[in-house]
C-alpha cells in the first residue's frame, strides 16, 4: 500500500512506487492547472519509468546523485532535481508549490538558528525564499543587516547550510544565466492581466486560508522553451503588507536552469508605481529606459 502523500520522511526512504505516485500526482495537478501537455506527459513517463527499475530510486540518488537520474529514459534535469528532492528529504518544492503549500517562512525556519520570528524578518528584509538564498544572503553580508543576526549566528548558518547543501549540489548542473528582467515582468504582466480576467484556474493555498477558497491563481506559461509558473504570494509578510494582489512570485523549473523572484509594485524613487524584480532594481531601470527610448 502506497504511504498517505505526507508521511514520507527522511527516516523512512520511499520506495519506488511512493515516488512514482508523486510524480503522477505533480502531473494530475499541472494539468488541473493548464500547464504545457507535454510538460504534464513527461511526469507521467517518468513515473513509468521508476516503476520499472529493478532497483530503489533512493539508492541510485545516494551513489549516483542527480547525475544517476539523469541517464534514464525520459528523465532530464528539472525531472532528476525533483526526484533527487523526494528520494532524500520526502518533499519537494515544486510539489509543494502545485498543492499550494509553499511555505518560505516555514523552510526557512528548518535552519538551526533560525527560528519562526526570525526567518520571517530574513524573509521580509531580503525577500530570501529558498535555503540556496539564505545561504548567499550569509556569505554575502546582507544577513548580518537582519536584526537578531550577530556574527556567531551568521557563522553557524553557513555551516549548517554548507552541509545541507552539499548532496543536494552533487553533480548538479551549473545554474546558467538570470533570465532577462524584461521576460519576467512580460510573464508578471501575462499573470496579472489574466488573473485579473478571471482566465487562470486556482488553487486552494494551505496557508491564511482557514476556509480553504480556492482564491489563488495560477499560471504556467512558456517562453522560448523555458517553463514558468507565477502565483500571487501568500507569505505572512504579504498578508501583514496588504500586497497579496501585488507581489507575483514566479518561479522556473525546466531542464536548463531553476530559479524563483518576486515582483512587486516600487513604492518610491525613480521607479515609483513601476513593477520590478525585487533585488535586480537597477536592471528594471535600465530596461525601462531602453524601453522608452525605443518608443521614441
Amino acid at each position: 500500500m502506497i504511504a498517505p502523500r505526507d508521511k514520507l520522511t527522511e527516516q523512512t526512504p520511499p520506495s519506488n512506487e511512493e515516488l512514482a505516485a508523486r510524480l503522477e500526482e505533480m502531473a494530475d495537478l499541472l494539468e488541473g492547472q493548464e500547464a504545457n501537455p507535454y510538460r504534464v506527459r513527461a511526469y507521467r513517463s517518468a513515473a513509468d519509468r521508476l516503476r520499472s527499475l529493478d532497483r530503489p530510486v533512493h539508492e541510485l540518488v545516494e551513489q549516483e546523485g542527480r547525475a544517476g537520474l539523469m541517464q534514464l529514459p525520459h528523465i532530464g534535469r528539472g525531472l532528476a532535481k525533483t526526484i533527487e528532492e523526494l528520494a532524500l528529504a520526502g518533499r519537494s518544492e515544486l510539489l509543494e508549490r502545485l498543492r499550494g503549500k509553499s511555505q518560505a517562512e516555514a523552510v526557512l525556519a528548518t535552519v538551526p538558528g533560525v527560528g519562526p520570528e526570525l526567518a520571517g524578518r530574513i524573509h521580509a528584509q531580503l525577500g530570501v525564499e529558498t535555503l540556496e538564498q539564505l545561504e548567499q544572503a550569509a556569505h554575502d553580508g546582507r544577513l548580518a543587516d537582519v536584526p537578531g543576526m550577530g556574527p556567531r549566528r551568521v557563522r553557524a548558518i553557513r555551516e549548517s547550510l554548507a552541509g545541507r547543501l552539499r548532496q543536494r549540489r552533487h553533480t548538479a548542473a551549473p545554474a546558467g544565466d538570470q533570465p532577462d528582467v524584461g521576460e519576467l515582468l512580460d510573464v508578471d504582466r501575462e499573470y496579472r492581466e489574466k488573473a485579473e480576467a478571471g482566465k487562470l484556474p486556482r488553487i486552494a493555498p494551505r496557508r491564511f486560508n482557514p476556509g480553504g477558497e480556492a482564491w489563488l491563481p495560477v499560471l504556467h506559461t512558456e517562453r522560448g522553451g523555458r517553463h514558468y509558473s507565477a502565483l500571487f504570494s501568500n507569505t505572512a509578510h504579504a498578508h501583514q503588507q496588504g500586497t497579496t494582489r501585488d507581489w507575483v512570485v514566479i518561479y522556473r523549473d525546466d531542464d536548463d536552469n531553476h530559479g524563483q523572484w518576486t515582483i512587486v509594485t516600487a513604492r518610491a524613487g525613480a521607479l515609483r508605481g513601476r513593477r520590478v524584480v525585487r533585488g535586480r532594481e537597477e536592471e528594471c531601470a535600465r530596461h525601462y529606459a531602453e524601453s522608452s527610448s525605443q518608443a521614441r
